[in-house]
């Protein structure tokens, strides 16, 4: 039970982390000019989580399900952005499940090595994942006209401030009770298996 808990707090938390890294997935604008900086932290975000995810299991494809996962998340994030008036362009989804499937045909050629997946396989996440995102945003009508016409409500990271940044996130409930809850599952989850252990002693 530990075990599965934990694997959920991770796949969660990792899948935020990969999805928020530096901003640079949902804006248009961003993904264009700043394609670098995009193709680096995703792709490794997407290696460290996926390869992480695939081990813990063991199983060929684990690594494809976490693309998917985040793939769902982003796309809601782009149904609430076109809910709210903003062009289906606004947002442009990264094309993570084809590198993902790279990494899982890796782990399950080299017959479950852990060093091939995470230097074969990683290379080729690095290798595939740009080029896939490149023929995506090719696929982006105007880019710059959606940027110009339809600004972001909030700042790029590069321009807020710090200090009220942090002191809106630890004055939030919101962020305070998702962080904690996901530090306590484990430890609780632990116990209750040690105590339902006790039971049938």
């Amino acid at each position: 039970t530990t075990h599965y808990l934990f694997i959920v707090v991770v796949a969660v938390n990792s899948t935020l982390l990969t999805i928020n890294a530096g901003d640079y997935i949902f804006y248009t604008d961003w993904m264009w000019t700043s394609f670098v900086v995009f193709s680096v932290s995703q792709s490794t975000m997407l290696a460290v989580g996926a390869i992480y995810y695939m081990l813990f299991t063991g199983v060929p494809g684990t690594a494809t399900y976490y693309a998917t996962i985040m793939t769902i998340y982003t796309w809601v994030a782009k149904g609430a952005w076109f809910a709210l008036g903003y062009p289906y362009d606004f947002i442009v989804v990264p094309i993570w499940i084809p590198s993902a499937m790279l990494l899982d045909l890796t782990y399950w050629a080299t017959r479950r090595n852990k060093h091939a997946a995470i230097i074969i396989g990683g290379t080729l996440v690095g290798l595939s994942f740009p080029l896939f995102n490149m023929v995506n945003l090719l696929l982006v009508r105007d880019p710059l006209e959606t940027a110009f016409k339809y600004p972001r409500p909030t700042l790029p990271a590069y321009m807020t401030p710090i200090e009220p940044q942090v002191g809106k996130f630890y004055n939030s409930p919101v962020a305070l009770g998702s962080g904690a809850s996901a530090v306590l599952t484990v430890p609780i989850a632990a116990l209750g298996a040690k105590l339902n252990t006790w039971t049938y002693r």
